[in-house]
């Protein structure tokens, strides 16, 4: 037990699964350190091209990922790997991928791809585990800042190992929020209407361009709540769960439990301040 990082210290009674977890996340911080480390590589010498409008993919994003894979599935060659830029070919079916017992791992190499294309330090490298339906640890992490968020289920979220924990905001009037938005917003969507709405109610509002960090950010107390409604389970599937083992609430933008594989969502810091978010956004969509 000694030499365990400070972030997988737990009581005995937890045991077995706290210990699988711990591995997990374990790993989750590896590979997550590995990706981090080949962006910072391809800083400056960036070749993008466009997966489709406004949408960028880089060499940086693909070998990032080969990397984490590399990594992972060496470990725990028998799990199953869900990556952002896996071919269709290669990508399990998300829904069949949560029925099953086998592990799955999450991965979004790059997280927020347009700022690293222009060289703005607002990017990370998202790495989850989920079994049977639930994420039981994740990690994410910012190369540029050496910031590494991580949790387990039960365990408690972190920064480079130090316990975090939500804000206390508890009213939408005193909250700073961040959005998230599609590439391809239209002028007249929901989305709008959501940013506007919220924008006139709460003290100020953020666009960063990284849902993952956004998530971290209101588990860290940067941030009071976030919401978005054009992201993929690998952009949030780790943030998710340090949002939640950090004190936080993350439901369905519209109030209802929160699931990957419908990952529309709002994020709170407390409970009072999520209804009043939730009501908002419901409003406006």
């Amino acid at each position: 037990m000694d030499d365990l990082p400070r972030t997988c210290v737990f009581s005995n009674h937890r045991s077995e699964e706290a210990l699988v977890n711990c591995s997990y996340r374990e790993v989750c911080e590896a590979a997550a350190r590995a990706g981090g480390e080949v962006l910072r590589g391809w800083l400056g010498r960036i070749r993008a091209r466009e997966k489709g409008r406004n949408d960028l993919v880089t060499e940086a994003d693909v070998e990032s990922q080969q990397v984490i894979q590399q990594l992972v599935l060496t470990r725990f060659p028998e799990h199953l790997f869900l990556g952002e830029e896996s071919t269709d070919e290669g990508r399990p079916d998300l829904r069949q991928a949560f029925e099953s017992d086998t592990p799955v791992w999450i991965v979004d190499p790059l997280d927020g791809t347009t700022n690293f294309v222009h060289g703005l330090p607002a990017f990370s490298v998202s790495v989850a585990v989920s079994q049977r339906g639930r994420t039981v640890a994740g990690v994410v992490y910012d190369p540029i800042a050496d910031e590494c968020f991580s949790a387990t289920a039960g365990g408690g979220a972190f920064l480079n190992g130090e316990a975090i924990r939500v804000s206390d905001c508890r009213s939408l009037d005193q909250a700073l929020v961040a959005a998230s938005f599609s590439a391809h917003v239209e002028r007249d969507s929901p989305e709008i209407r959501r940013f506007v709405e919220v924008m006139m109610r709460c003290q100020a509002i953020r666009r960063f361009g990284s849902a993952a960090l956004n998530l971290c950010y209101v588990a860290a107390g940067r941030l009071d709540g976030y919401w978005a409604t054009s992201v993929k389970a690998w952009d949030v599937a780790a943030g998710c769960l340090i949002l939640a083992e950090a004190g936080g609430q993350v439901t369905h933008i519209d109030g209802r439990p929160f699931s990957l594989l419908d990952p529309r969502f709002a994020s709170s810091a407390t409970e009072s301040l999520h209804g009043e978010l939730v009501e908002v956004l419901k409003a406006a969509g």
